[in-house]
């Protein structure tokens, strides 16, 4: 007997009967999908789960399969929460007039991105989605994209011109995003060497002198520190503490943590003067406690006074004195002596550890050192962050809810309602719970893995949701539309970095490293600071990354609404 066997046809109304009957499973579906994707590498440049999911989302769309819009919805709006709370720090502290020249950078490459797409729409003839897709995907924000579909739906257009609306803005960010992150990588670590006539990694070098004073690091990461004890050098009796330590290089520290009189154990201070048969805990780098025992004294075991357990700890920086000093200048402070820096985060980036690095109030120190000298630092400093690995969900709620609310309100003018809308308002509440979290931490706490969720699955669930909407319509529209977004995404970038590029070296006298960084992060461009960092073998462009993407997050979103209103 012979069997038919279905061809594609039958297997695609396979599933697209299951996904009709099942759509949340077409929604993991296209996750699944979409993170393969985004897995895939070529060259320097990398497909990204945002791409990834939206490809992966058309594809399934064609299917028929319908996914609610409220799932979408929710799932953005704990994107934009997430973007808020990991930028508001920064974007707050921002607020002075130290940070304006990077703020006016910031500020100058949005708008500039953003006059340019609405000046591409009518010469090369883009719809309004199109044109917000292009503004988005030249700058890769993500938040753009949502926010224009959230202000087009206020516009009164019926159901059918929402759904062609979102079909055109995916079609205009899934190819101008590529272009964008590539535009974005070659333009800062080819093109602008070229034009300032150096290498980003001779402008880092250049810098990370100056930071360093011509000195050696603060301390050295990575490499282990110990306590041993010693029947101290008879030569050192009679001398203060502080006199003695002054010899340790700065770059390399070691102390006297405390001291054996007798049978008294005693904590030391800088002006302790020692007594001849005194045994000391001498605590610093392992090297330089072999390569000096012969000065430092006969070594002795003594596992009562060594009895020194070490710790990694986070200190948060808010004591308002020492924000906006140096680490040259906070190592000649008192609780400096007992511990030892391991790394700085601002804004979820690593900072590179020189002398001349500034403190800012939410920077989160890793040190390490005894229980008793760490507390001693975050009392100095800030305080000791929490350790849980619960989220504050109370908080995240509350902060969703209070943002959304403020979005509401809107002027009505016939069907068209000018308002923040509910995304604006939920960034903006994202941006008010990361500050409060910030001044103190002992409330509000969402752990790394909790934001990846909400920023990495919040977002991706929302591009899959547009591009299975999209549907049929993405491929005709890439045919038609896809020359023009090529070329409209590589003006934006050139248009929108050349010019923060030439103001902030004429103007402001950046150097080139930080200035690449201001500028990945206006343009939210993290595989384009990847690609600065290797390009110039340093973390200098950091620096300068975390402020602009904090306000630039900011202003890119509100562009979602700005292009939909005027071009409309």
């Amino acid at each position: 007997m012979i069997r038919t066997v279905g061809g594609p046809a039958s297997d695609m109304q396979l599933i697209g009967s299951i996904f009709g009957a099942h759509p949340e499973l077409a929604l993991f579906c296209s996750l699944a999908i979409g993170y393969a994707l985004g897995k895939i590498t070529i060259g320097s440049f990398k497909v990204g789960s945002v791409a990834g999911c939206l490809l992966a989302g058309v594809l399934v769309g064609q299917t028929g399969v319908v996914v609610s819009d409220d799932v979408k919805q929710a799932f953005f709006l704990l994107f934009l929460f997430s973007i808020g709370y990991r930028t508001g720090p920064q974007f707050f502290r921002s607020l002075n007039l130290g940070a304006l020249p990077q703020i006016a950078i910031t500020v100058l490459l949005c708008v500039v991105a953003l006059v340019t797409a609405m000046l591409l729409a009518p010469l090369m003839g883009l719809s309004v989605g199109i044109a917000a897709g292009l503004l988005a995907g030249a700058v890769t924000e993500s938040a753009t994209l949502g926010v224009a579909i959230d202000a087009f739906a206020k516009t009164g257009a019926d159901p059918a011109a929402q759904q062609i609306f979102e079909a055109e803005i995916a079609t205009g960010f899934a190819v101008a995003y590529f272009v964008g992150v590539i535009a974005t990588i070659v333009f800062h670590t080819q093109v602008t060497p070229r034009i300032f006539g150096r290498s980003l990694k001779e402008a880092c070098a250049e810098y990370e002198a100056e930071l360093d004073g011509d000195q050696h690091p603060v301390v050295s990461q990575h490499r282990d520190f110990e306590a041993r004890a010693y029947r101290i050098n008879p030569d050192f009796a009679g001398q203060t503490v502080a006199t003695l330590e002054e010899h340790v290089p700065p770059h390399v520290r070691a102390y006297f943590d405390r001291v054996r009189r007798g049978d008294n154990i005693l904590p030391t201070t800088k002006d302790m003067i020692l007594q001849e048969g005194d045994i000391a805990a001498i605590a610093g780098l392992r090297s330089y406690l072999i390569d000096h025992a012969p000065v430092l004294g006969e070594e002795v075991e003594d596992p009562e006074l060594l009895d020194l357990p070490v710790e990694t700890n986070d200190i948060v920086v808010t004591n308002s004195d020492v924000v906006n000093k140096t680490l040259g200048e906070l190592s000649q402070h008192p609780q400096a002596r007992t511990i030892f820096l391991r790394g700085i985060m601002r804004s979820g980036e690593r900072l590179p550890i020189f002398r001349g690095v500034t403190l800012h109030k939410g920077d989160v120190l890793t040190v390490s050192g005894t229980r008793r000298h760490i507390e001693d630092a975050a009392a100095a400093l800030g305080y000791l962050d929490r350790e849980t690995k619960e989220t504050d969900m109370v908080f995240v709620a509350f902060f969703i809810l209070l943002g959304g609310l403020i979005g509401i309100p809107a002027l009505k003018f016939g069907a068209l309602e000018l308002g923040l809308g509910t995304s604006v308002g939920v960034l903006l509440g994202g941006l008010v719970a990361g500050w409060l979290r910030s001044i103190r931490r002992t409330f509000g706490f969402v752990p790394e893995a909790t934001l990846w969720i909400f920023d990495s699955v919040g977002l991706c669930v929302f591009v899959a949701c547009v591009g299975i909407t999209s549907g049929t319509s993405f491929v005709t529209g890439v045919m038609e539309s896809g020359p023009s977004l090529i070329l409209g995404s590589v003006v934006i970038v050139l248009l929108a970095h050349g010019s923060a590029v030439f103001v902030g070296h004429k103007v402001f006298g950046i150097n080139e490293g930080v200035l690449a960084g201001t500028c990945c992060g206006a343009g939210t461009s993290a595989p384009g600071l990847a690609a600065v960092q290797e390009a110039a073998q340093s973390q200098v462009p950091t620096l300068g990354y975390g402020l602009g993407y904090a306000v630039g997050n900011v202003l890119l979103a509100l562009w979602g609404s700005v292009i939909v209103l005027v071009l409309i």
